[in-house]
């Protein structure tokens, strides 16, 4: 299977690379797109090296292929980890404006975009999101269920030191979710 993991500005982003492992060791291709504030978190490098393919950033690059075209003509399923506030409502919205959300716009409708939304439990707990995800779980897709499955996320200490809901799912469940082996939603 070839997925296409898009990893946002979340401190959440470094579970980026068990994920990566997780799916290669069901023998699946990974690539990875970056926005340019997970690379605060992690690395391209890193996941470049994990996954053995080249990571990709910017909107606009040397490459002769229209990139995020390329990128969705490419993948069987599409996994957004973490999925922050600031993308999950630039998505719901269709707001394109780097090459993760353009990536989105341009997915074909049968192609499945997972959501392993992370992040501060009021955060996760405020209208606007939660309509955002209505928004998007409403959706359905080419194929049976909706476009947009979310992967909830679960209760932990959070990086701020809060105990909320918040925290990304477990990675082997969010794996498996989109390998149809699971039942995490």
């Amino acid at each position: 299977m070839n997925i296409l993991l898009i990893v946002t500005g979340g401190i959440a982003a470094y579970k980026a690379c068990e994920i990566v492992r997780l799916f290669q060791k069901r023998g699946d291709e990974v690539r990875v797109v970056m926005t340019e504030s997970a690379c605060e978190f992690i690395t391209p490098l890193t996941l470049a090296t994990l996954s053995g393919n080249p990571v990709h950033v910017g909107q606009f690059s040397e490459r002769s292929d229209v990139e995020h075209i390329a990128l969705v003509k490419w993948a069987h399923a599409i996994l957004v980890a973490p999925a922050t506030y600031n993308f999950i409502g630039k998505i719901a919205h269709g707001i394109a404006d780097d090459l993760a959300s353009t990536v989105v716009a341009a997915t074909p409708r049968e192609i499945k975009v997972y959501l392993a939304p992370a992040m501060n439990t009021e955060m996760w707990k405020n209208p606007i999101l939660q309509r955002n995800l209505e928004i998007l779980s409403g959706l359905e897709a080419g194929l049976k269920g909706p476009k947009y499955p979310i992967l909830a996320p679960r209760e932990a200490l959070l990086a701020c030191g809060d105990q909320g809901v918040g925290a990304l799912a477990d990675p082997l469940e969010i794996v498996e979710a989109v390998r149809g082996e699971g039942t995490l939603s």
